[in-house]
């Protein structure tokens, strides 16, 4: 059950990265930038798992749901076109606000799996898993939202500008 560590740390990481860096040279950081990188990874990971990992992506659906495995590579496509949008300036917040929609429309699949025990990732854990991905699910909102979406770019000096 490693993979909302590894999420965790694909989306901070270049946020992190770039405060490192701006200690040795100075200056101030882009926080909404960095952030967005550190989303766009994070899709793009998705996206990974779901051409990766498409049997496991599959059972977490219901069985009524149908053309299941064409249904996880679209889905996949598009965790890639946000993903992709998360680096490009100008797209950024249209992207975090259809990346928290994807948060929101996918996360019934994840209760599925969990309470059924199937999938991948820690569904296996059942409804305990619930307990863990629900706040990743909070924090990766939270992340595009305030992060992504709200233009506020902070300074290492503790002042900010909203534009």
């Amino acid at each position: 059950m490693v993979t909302p560590i590894i999420i965790l740390l694909i989306l901070s990481s270049p946020l992190g990265l770039a405060f490192v860096y701006s200690k040795f040279r100075g200056g101030a950081v882009d926080i909404n930038k960095y952030a967005c990188w550190g989303l766009g990874l994070a899709f793009i990971f998705f996206f990974i798992g779901h051409i990766v990992k498409t049997d496991g992506m599959v059972e977490m659906l219901p069985s009524w749901v149908p053309f299941k495995v064409t249904l996880i590579y679209f889905t996949g496509a598009l965790e890639l076109i946000v993903g992709l949008a998360l680096f490009k300036p100008s797209l950024q917040p249209i992207a975090a606000k259809f990346g928290i929609l994807i948060f929101i429309l996918f996360f019934p699949a994840n209760i599925y799996a969990a309470l059924n025990s199937v999938g991948l990732g820690g569904h296996q854990w059942g409804s305990l898993y619930l307990l863990i991905r629900t706040p990743l699910q909070i924090i990766l909102i939270a992340w595009a939202y305030f992060l992504c979406v709200k233009n506020i770019t902070r300074h290492l000096n503790g002042t900010k500008t909203v534009g």
